[in-house]
Protein backbone atom coordinates (compact mmCIF):
# COMPACT_ATOMS: atom_id res chain seq x y z
CA UNK A 1 0.00 0.00 0.00
CA UNK A 2 1.21 3.51 -0.83
CA UNK A 3 1.06 4.81 2.74
CA UNK A 4 3.84 2.58 4.09
CA UNK A 5 7.18 3.98 5.10
CA UNK A 6 9.95 3.62 2.59
CA UNK A 7 13.60 3.66 3.61
CA UNK A 8 16.34 4.14 1.05
CA UNK A 9 19.97 5.12 0.99
CA UNK A 10 20.69 8.31 -0.93
CA UNK A 11 24.19 9.76 -1.16
CA UNK A 12 25.21 7.45 1.68
CA UNK A 13 22.46 8.60 4.06
CA UNK A 14 19.33 6.82 5.20
CA UNK A 15 16.26 8.66 3.87
CA UNK A 16 12.71 7.94 4.98
CA UNK A 17 9.75 8.65 2.73
CA UNK A 18 6.46 8.69 4.59
CA UNK A 19 3.04 10.31 4.48
CA UNK A 20 3.00 13.80 5.93
CA UNK A 21 1.24 14.19 9.28
CA UNK A 22 -0.80 17.04 10.73
CA UNK A 23 1.92 17.32 13.38
CA UNK A 24 4.57 18.12 10.72
CA UNK A 25 3.60 21.80 10.32
CA UNK A 26 6.72 23.11 12.08
CA UNK A 27 8.99 20.80 10.06
CA UNK A 28 7.25 21.83 6.81
CA UNK A 29 7.66 25.53 7.66
CA UNK A 30 11.34 25.06 8.43
CA UNK A 31 11.82 23.14 5.16
CA UNK A 32 10.30 25.97 3.10
CA UNK A 33 12.16 28.65 5.05
CA UNK A 34 15.52 27.00 4.24
CA UNK A 35 14.88 26.66 0.49
CA UNK A 36 16.91 28.97 -1.73
CA UNK A 37 15.06 31.93 -3.27
CA UNK A 38 15.22 30.21 -6.68
CA UNK A 39 13.78 26.93 -5.39
CA UNK A 40 10.99 28.87 -3.64
CA UNK A 41 10.37 30.80 -6.85
CA UNK A 42 9.96 27.59 -8.84
CA UNK A 43 7.80 25.89 -6.21
CA UNK A 44 5.46 28.77 -5.49
CA UNK A 45 5.67 30.57 -8.87
CA UNK A 46 6.51 33.79 -7.10
CA UNK A 47 8.12 35.47 -4.14
CA UNK A 48 7.00 33.49 -1.09
CA UNK A 49 9.57 33.81 1.69
CA UNK A 50 8.03 31.47 4.25
CA UNK A 51 4.76 29.73 5.04
CA UNK A 52 2.23 31.27 7.37
CA UNK A 53 1.10 28.99 10.20
CA UNK A 54 -2.23 28.55 8.37
CA UNK A 55 -0.47 27.54 5.13
CA UNK A 56 1.76 25.06 6.96
CA UNK A 57 -1.28 23.55 8.68
CA UNK A 58 -3.13 23.23 5.36
CA UNK A 59 -0.12 21.62 3.67
CA UNK A 60 0.06 18.99 6.45
CA UNK A 61 -3.61 18.07 6.64
CA UNK A 62 -4.22 15.53 3.89
CA UNK A 63 -6.78 12.76 3.60
CA UNK A 64 -5.10 10.59 0.95
CA UNK A 65 -8.16 10.37 -1.24
CA UNK A 66 -8.40 14.03 -2.30
CA UNK A 67 -5.07 15.39 -1.12
CA UNK A 68 -1.87 13.55 -0.28
CA UNK A 69 1.70 14.45 0.58
CA UNK A 70 4.82 12.41 1.18
CA UNK A 71 7.89 13.83 2.90
CA UNK A 72 11.47 12.70 2.51
CA UNK A 73 13.35 13.05 5.79
CA UNK A 74 16.74 12.37 7.31
CA UNK A 75 17.80 12.13 10.93
CA UNK A 76 20.23 14.83 12.04
CA UNK A 77 21.37 14.70 15.66
CA UNK A 78 18.18 12.93 16.69
CA UNK A 79 15.88 15.33 14.84
CA UNK A 80 13.78 14.46 11.79
CA UNK A 81 14.64 16.96 9.05
CA UNK A 82 12.54 17.33 5.90
CA UNK A 83 14.58 17.30 2.69
CA UNK A 84 11.78 16.92 0.16
CA UNK A 85 8.04 16.78 -0.32
CA UNK A 86 5.71 15.59 -3.05
CA UNK A 87 2.01 16.29 -2.91
CA UNK A 88 -1.19 16.24 -4.87
CA UNK A 89 -4.31 18.34 -4.39
CA UNK A 90 -7.87 18.26 -5.74
CA UNK A 91 -8.84 19.40 -9.20
CA UNK A 92 -12.29 20.05 -10.65
CA UNK A 93 -12.22 16.52 -12.13
CA UNK A 94 -12.62 13.64 -9.69
CA UNK A 95 -9.88 11.54 -11.29
CA UNK A 96 -7.26 14.30 -11.77
CA UNK A 97 -4.94 15.87 -9.19
CA UNK A 98 -2.48 18.73 -9.34
CA UNK A 99 0.92 17.72 -8.03
CA UNK A 100 4.03 19.51 -6.79
CA UNK A 101 7.45 18.20 -5.85
CA UNK A 102 10.08 20.19 -3.98
CA UNK A 103 13.54 19.01 -2.97
CA UNK A 104 15.86 20.99 -0.71
CA UNK A 105 18.76 22.50 -2.58
CA UNK A 106 21.42 20.21 -1.08
CA UNK A 107 19.45 17.09 -2.06
CA UNK A 108 18.53 17.93 -5.66
CA UNK A 109 19.71 15.65 -8.49
CA UNK A 110 19.89 12.56 -6.25
CA UNK A 111 16.68 10.81 -7.30
CA UNK A 112 14.39 11.96 -4.48
CA UNK A 113 11.96 13.74 -6.79
CA UNK A 114 11.36 10.56 -8.74
CA UNK A 115 10.88 8.53 -5.54
CA UNK A 116 8.31 11.02 -4.26
CA UNK A 117 6.39 11.05 -7.56
CA UNK A 118 6.32 7.24 -7.61
CA UNK A 119 4.81 7.29 -4.10
CA UNK A 120 2.23 9.86 -5.25
CA UNK A 121 1.36 7.71 -8.25
CA UNK A 122 0.81 4.63 -6.07
CA UNK A 123 -1.40 6.60 -3.70
CA UNK A 124 -3.34 8.14 -6.58
CA UNK A 125 -3.99 4.71 -8.10
CA UNK A 126 -5.31 3.50 -4.72
CA UNK A 127 -7.98 6.21 -4.91
CA UNK A 128 -8.93 5.97 -8.58
CA UNK A 129 -6.97 8.99 -9.75
CA UNK A 130 -6.05 8.61 -13.42
CA UNK A 131 -3.83 11.63 -14.04
CA UNK A 132 -1.43 13.88 -12.16
CA UNK A 133 -0.37 17.21 -13.60
CA UNK A 134 1.91 20.04 -12.62
CA UNK A 135 2.07 23.67 -13.72
CA UNK A 136 5.68 24.87 -13.77
CA UNK A 137 7.72 27.78 -15.01
CA UNK A 138 9.17 26.99 -18.43
CA UNK A 139 12.76 27.71 -17.32
CA UNK A 140 12.63 25.18 -14.44
CA UNK A 141 15.20 22.77 -15.85
CA UNK A 142 15.09 20.46 -12.82
CA UNK A 143 11.37 19.85 -13.31
CA UNK A 144 11.83 19.46 -17.06
CA UNK A 145 14.47 16.76 -16.44
CA UNK A 146 12.27 14.98 -13.88
CA UNK A 147 9.25 15.13 -16.20
CA UNK A 148 11.32 13.66 -19.03
CA UNK A 149 12.65 10.88 -16.77
CA UNK A 150 9.09 10.00 -15.70
CA UNK A 151 7.73 10.11 -19.26
CA UNK A 152 5.41 13.05 -18.56
CA UNK A 153 3.90 14.94 -21.46
CA UNK A 154 4.63 18.67 -21.67
CA UNK A 155 2.35 21.37 -23.08
CA UNK A 156 2.87 25.13 -23.02
CA UNK A 157 0.23 27.02 -21.07
CA UNK A 158 -1.91 28.68 -23.78
CA UNK A 159 -2.51 31.63 -21.46
CA UNK A 160 1.10 32.13 -20.35
CA UNK A 161 4.09 31.18 -22.52
CA UNK A 162 6.31 31.23 -19.41
CA UNK A 163 4.51 28.20 -17.96
CA UNK A 164 4.35 24.51 -18.90
CA UNK A 165 1.79 21.85 -17.98
CA UNK A 166 3.34 18.46 -17.30
CA UNK A 167 0.96 15.52 -17.24
CA UNK A 168 1.33 11.90 -16.18
CA UNK A 169 -1.07 8.99 -16.46
CA UNK A 170 -1.01 6.96 -13.28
Amino acid sequence: MASKLQHLTVAGELVTIRPIRATDARMESEFVRKLSPLTKHYRFLGGLKELTPAQAKTFCEVDGRHAMAFVATVNENGLEIEIGVGRYAPNTKADVREMAVTISDDWQHKGLGKCLVLQLMASARDYGVKRLYSLELADNTEMRELAHELGMSATRDPDDANQVFYSLQV
